[in-house]
């Protein structure tokens, strides 16, 4: 009779499915080099015996924790989200688990995080929305721990990122508004948007001087990237002497606040208003009118950063960076402007 309470080891499951001990161990971590067939007998052995894996002992042996850690600026934001399933998508196909952290957008404490992190010895660091951003190439020389970000907020250049084209994206959804007949196009910015509302705001500038259209100062808000901002800055548009007929919004977060904003002073979209936000998240085809927008591949950003991280664990050091381009999606929150000739 089988007694309960027995332990198997690695060695004594390699034994009893005939294969080798790295073999089990690659099976357990769910790697790709183990054919189904045999992975999944192996783990019926180690269902079978209660067997678990010791991230102590297998962090002991190998030198890694098989862990990542995962700064972003808030848990609140569905961008953050969708990038960090795409993070957890990789990493859990690799056998590693993602540890998350909030660094509430200040410089202080998002080094605190990375500071952490290595403490506790995860094997790499991916940061989203980064404000500290290119401060980390001296760190990286003092941590030897792989650092990722996607997206980073501040000015200058890092060795491995992943971000989307800013300028020409936002170039594109202005250059839209244009088409439609637009002349009169506001900018809602974002104060902490840093490097990302910069390059928003050039390619909204781009697109007014290629079209020789003059960019008009009173014409730019400076808002929050949250809904609330987008709430307040409409209040602002409807105060000064000629209104804006469009809005491209620095997020949808914005947009959705300019909508709500809108349906509280009884105006009407697209016919009074036209607003294109920045990003497509979900709730963006469920808004009054569903919102047009830029396309950020968010999932796909996020696996890319995760792969990235994990050629740099591996010594690859090739590919440096990745710039994704935005895609606008057409919905019905943009028409032509109305004429209202007297």
């Amino acid at each position: 009779m089988k007694d309960p309470l027995a332990i198997l080891s690695i060695k004594d499951i390699a034994r009893a499915a005939n294969v080798s001990h790295s073999t089990v161990s690659r099976a357990l971590r769910n790697s790709p080099l183990v054919s189904a067939t045999t992975a999944e007998k192996i783990k019926q052995i180690a269902r079978e015996s209660n067997f678990r894996v010791s991230a102590v002992g297998r962090s002991l042996a190998t030198g890694r924790t098989h862990s990542i850690g995962v700064v972003v600026t808030t848990v609140a934001d569905p961008f953050m989200a969708d990038v960090v399933y795409g993070i957890e998508e990789i990493a859990n196909a690799h056998g590693y688990s993602v540890i998350l952290a909030s660094s509430k957008a200040d410089a202080e404490r998002e080094m605190k995080l990375v500071q952490s992190f290595e403490e506790r010895r995860v094997d790499g660091i991916i940061i989203i929305a980064s404000v500290v951003g290119s401060v980390y190439v001296p760190v990286l020389a003092e941590m030897k721990i792989p650092i990722v970000l996607v997206n980073s907020q501040h000015p200058g250049e890092f060795a491995y990122s992943i971000s989307i084209s800013d300028f020409e994206s936002s170039r594109a959804a202005t250059r839209f508004l244009i088409q439609l007949g637009h002349s009169k196009i506001g900018f809602i910015a974002n104060r902490y948007g840093a490097r990302g509302n910069a390059n928003r705001q050039e390619g909204y500038r781009q697109a007014l001087e290629d079209a020789k259209i003059a960019l008009r100062p009173e014409f730019v808000f400076l808002g929050d990237g949250k809904p609330e901002g987008g709430f307040q800055s409409l209040q602002h548009f409807l105060s000064l002497p000629e209104r804006v007929t469009a809005l491209v919004c620095f997020n949808d977060l914005t947009a959705i606040g300019v909508l709500n904003a809108a349906y509280r002073q009884k105006i009407s979209l697209p016919d009074e208003l036209s607003v294109i936000g920045f990003d497509d998240l979900m709730i963006a085809s469920y808004t009054v009118p569903p919102l047009t927008t830029v396309r950020q591949p968010k999932l796909e950003m996020g696996r890319k950063a995760t792969e990235l991280l994990f050629n740099l664990l591996a010594g690859s050091t090739m590919e440096r960076s990745s710039v994704f381009q935005g895609e606008l999606i057409l919905r019905e929150s943009t028409a032509p402007p109305v004429r209202r000739d007297r």
